[in-house]
């Protein structure tokens, strides 16, 4: 069975609130996501866990929906994983870092202009499962995220990635286009995470931070949902 998307973040308040926020509001959003997708599955839920920051993963293992059996031409065009996200029309040139939930708990990385993958979902280029890319906003500037809710549907994103070390290095680019932009308070979010942030759903790619600053707290997330350029299959470099 495909893992279940972990809970999901909610904005910092300011630069120097990063560490203490990242074990706060977002690991409890996250906690609540999680449940969601088990339940809609007929699964038990588990009982929420402290948030505990984990590091991230250093060998992130390969996602639901990627056939590591097929023929050395197709492997060798398999997603890796990413290092980069740019978006053209905010101006976003962003690394990326592999960030895992053991305890239920996804903690994106502290500097708001680094972007997490969870790299338990699907990988950027894979058939099937939404690739999750999370980051930080900061309602004063400077979070690679924080303008999401102004990209438009047919926005170009575009993922780097990599397999492979050394002489062995292949990098790859995913192409991908914006579909659909929504603004979620945090309950509803919560009631659709199973669809949202689906490990079953054909390979695409969802983009998440938070919105709405009232002065003290973020009230809702930013989703964007972007689908592959059809028959794009990546550009390989290298």
């Amino acid at each position: 069975m495909p893992p279940a998307p972990p809970r999901l973040l909610a904005r910092l308040p300011r630069r120097r609130a990063l560490l203490a926020w990242a074990g706060g509001g977002l690991a409890v959003l996250l906690a609540v996501v999680v449940i969601a997708v088990l339940s809609s599955r007929g699964g038990e839920a588990p009982t929420p866990a402290a948030p505990v920051p984990a590091p991230p993963s250093s060998t992130p293992s390969v996602p639901p929906g990627v056939d590591t059996t097929r023929d050395a031409t197709y492997a060798a065009a398999r997603p890796g994983s990413p290092d980069r996200l740019v978006v053209p029309a905010l101006d976003v040139d962003a690394p990326i870092r592999p960030i895992t939930a053991p305890d239920r708990t996804l903690v994106p990385p502290a500097d708001p202009q680094v972007l997490g993958w969870w790299a338990d979902g699907a990988r950027p280029g894979a058939e099937t499962g939404s690739a999750l890319v999370v980051g930080h906003t900061v309602h004063t500037g400077g979070g690679a995220l924080d303008d999401l809710e102004t990209l438009r549907r047919g926005d170009e994103v575009h993922v780097h990635s990599h397999r492979g070390t050394g002489e062995e290095r292949r990098e790859r680019t995913e192409t991908y286009r914006v579909e659909d932009v929504e603004v979620y308070r945090k309950g509803a979010l919560a009631r659709r995470a199973a669809e949202l942030f689906s490990q079953e759903v054909d390979g695409r790619l969802v983009l998440l931070t938070c919105e709405d600053w009232d002065g003290t707290r973020y009230l809702s997330n930013v989703v964007v949902t972007a689908l592959p350029v059809a028959d794009d299959g990546g550009t390989a470099r290298g």
